[in-house]
């Protein structure tokens, strides 16, 4: 199976083009952050909320332009619009390079700068709307059923991969090179990604021209057909709690775990880094193990079995007390959110047909985007008001602030994959819809 994924030509193109491009994605959002909280902003008082400005540009265009777009998506050809979001993208940082070089930026002040870097962050994210529905339908077009938990799992393994590579990386180049040159590279990214897709073959199982019906009713009349299909579908909507529960677990995680750290683990901050590197390793060889595992499992009892075992491993994490237990913890729950991950675009492939793709993805992009912010929220909330000094001892176990909203997350994914159960375990094993 995996000598006949690699002979797809497109499936080549696709891999390559993404594996890139998300790399360069990752080396410019630290470079952003660094670059606004160590130039831009440096020595200013202001500088968390220049920095904040920046999460709140790239995560907006999910929920004001992402449940529209997927109307859009299924009726434009999904290839076309890869070519022009990557495109677009391209521009939008090359853009930036002029602000990042020191004869310039002193002749620019510092709000304006900030704006620039704002408005261009925001439309690099919407254009990203369009574009990553897009890629999950040329995905189900260019790879056959019986290699997508495969193809999946390569693409996520990227992704992890750039996501342990990408920090350090964009710090020497930051520092070392200058910021110019971390904006450089993710601009050429995109031109890789758009070079790729342009030389997709369409004639070869490629990506599929927009439905036939497209145009022929109005816009909200296919707007409200794609949520009336997505909120019928059992196995849709299993997986939507499934995916907006492993967000709210890792965006309380993300949230606490800094002071997790001191406060449980009595360590040193500067460990913080160690702990997302563990996490991402995890997470590739998750992603490689899922690849094999769920053709015979299938992709419905895999997800249901990964919440369960997942939560119960984050629970297990927030009752650690040393950081070598809590690391190797970590690389344990990256595994098993790597084989969850991977799950997730085949079960949403096999349910779904390709002229709705765009519009399910529709409505779970912006649901996980306000699952992430609600549950970032409400950690440092209950952490900083109602939890500030609890302690509690049961059974001889004592429990604090951190580790019981870390327990609760880990709770949550045990009830999600127990309730997924049903309407999961038979998914993607049956022939997907044409």
């Amino acid at each position: 199976m995996g000598h006949a994924l690699w002979r797809n030509r497109n499936w080549r193109l696709l891999w390559a083009g993404q594996s890139v491009s998300v790399a360069g994605d990752y080396v410019f959002d630290v470079t952003v952050l660094l670059w606004v909280t160590r130039v831009i902003a440096r020595h200013e008082t202001w500088a968390p909320a220049a920095v904040s400005g920046v999460l709140i540009s790239a995560g907006v265009p999910a929920l004001l332009i992402g449940p529209f777009a997927g109307v859009f998506v299924d009726r434009w050809d999904r290839r076309r619009t890869m070519l022009l979001a990557d495109a677009a993208r391209a521009v939008l940082i090359a853009g930036l390079i002029p602000l990042s070089l020191a004869p310039v930026a002193a002749q620019v002040p510092r709000a304006a700068q900030l704006a620039l870097v704002y408005a261009a962050v925001a439309l690099a994210a919407s254009f990203s709307q369009f574009f990553n529905p897009s890629r999950l339908a040329v995905l189900g077009a260019v790879v056959p059923k019986a290699d997508l938990p495969k193809a999946s799992g390569l693409l996520i393994s990227s992704m992890y991969t750039a996501s342990i590579v990408a920090p350090p990386l964009a710090t020497l180049v930051l520092f070392g090179a200058g910021v110019r040159w971390a904006l450089i590279i993710n601009a050429a990214s995109f031109a890789v990604s758009f070079a790729t897709i342009w030389l997709l073959r369409p004639g070869e199982g490629g990506p599929a021209a927009a439905a036939s019906a497209a145009g022929r009713a109005g816009y909200w009349d296919e707007f409200r057909a794609g949520l009336r299909f997505f909120v019928t579908s059992r196995v849709l909507v299993a997986v939507l709690v499934g995916l907006c529960v492993t967000v709210l677990g890792a965006a309380a995680i993300n949230a606490l775990n800094i002071f997790f750290l001191q406060a449980n683990l009595h360590t040193s901050a500067s460990f913080y880094g160690t702990t997302g590197m563990a996490e991402g390793i995890g997470g590739v060889l998750g992603t490689l193990v899922a690849g094999r595992v769920m053709p015979r499992a299938g992709a419905g009892r895999i997800f249901c079995a990964g919440l369960v075992l997942a939560g119960l491993a984050i629970v297990g994490y927030s009752r650690t007390s040393e950081l070598a237990a809590a690391l190797a913890l970590l690389v344990v729950i990256g595994v098993i959110m790597g084989v969850v991950n991977t799950a997730g675009s085949p079960l949403l492939l096999t349910v779904t047909p390709q002229q709705m793709i765009g519009r399910v993805r529709s409505v779970i992009t912006p649901a996980m985007y306000v699952a992430n912010v609600c549950s970032t929220a409400t950690a440092g909330l209950l952490a900083s008001t109602v939890l500030r000094g609890f302690r509690a001892t049961v059974l001889g176990a004592t429990f604090g602030p951190y580790d019981t909203i870390i327990g609760v997350a880990g709770l949550l994914f045990v009830a999600a994959g127990v309730a997924a159960w049903l309407p999961l375990r038979r998914a993607a094993t049956q022939p997907g819809p044409s």
